[in-house]
């Protein structure tokens, strides 16, 4: 590969999940909380999300925690087949970006869990959006997260099935987080809004 060729190549993934663009390095093994490193049996990481959920609050109605836990494990999974992601996150953002797939940039997987999530109705968990990285040089990252009703997102667990590659999904506490800081999306968007009003001003 010409060096050009590589400095591209390094472009398209920069690029990312554009708007907001994804993080991670391909094939990257990442730490995580106990119960964030799981086995890739589906059903094991169910169970451990389930009880991670229960654990946000006494309220927490268990059906729902049923739920979350089943459909932020089962659909990824299906969107990764439908989406052809096969590849390491990074690779496969550069290959959304090229248009030789269709989605699965972390705002596609954010998007259509969180869109997926609302449709069950939750009425004992809220569920938030948030970006991380949007003020530094590292590349932009969005997820959803989930928590207990009307409770701050940084007391909440990280749904992230961009992460791992595949669908695969990560979960863990916010606070705990060992490659994000979470904002929430509001005052990124705020934020993105105020600095292009500046540069117009110029």
């Amino acid at each position: 590969m010409t060096r050009r060729a590589a400095l591209g190549m390094g472009g398209l993934a920069l690029a990312g999940c554009a708007a907001p663009p994804g993080a991670g390095v391909p094939g990257e093994a990442l730490p995580g909380p106990a119960f964030a490193e799981v086995p890739e049996a589906p059903a094991e990481k169910i169970a451990l999300l389930e009880r991670a959920v229960l654990d946000l609050g006494p309220d927490v109605d268990p059906a729902e925690a049923a739920a979350v836990a089943r459909i932020s494990v089962r659909e990824p999974l299906v969107w990764a087949d439908r989406w052809d992601a096969v590849d390491p996150p990074l690779i496969h953002n550069i290959q959304v970006n090229t248009g030789r797939k269709p989605r699965g940039l972390c705002k596609d997987w954010a998007d259509d869990l969180e869109a997926r999530l609302k449709r069950e109705g939750l009425r004992s968990l809220s569920l938030h959006r948030a970006i991380a990285n949007a003020d530094n040089l590292r590349i932009e990252h969005s997820t959803v997260i989930v928590s207990t009703r009307g409770a701050p997102m940084d007391r909440g667990l990280v749904l992230d099935p961009w992460r791992l590659g595949r669908g695969r999904l990560w979960f863990g506490p916010v606070a705990s987080d060992p490659k994000y800081r979470w904002v929430p999306r509001a005052e990124v968007f705020a934020m993105k809004r105020a600095r292009r009003a500046r540069r117009e001003e110029q």
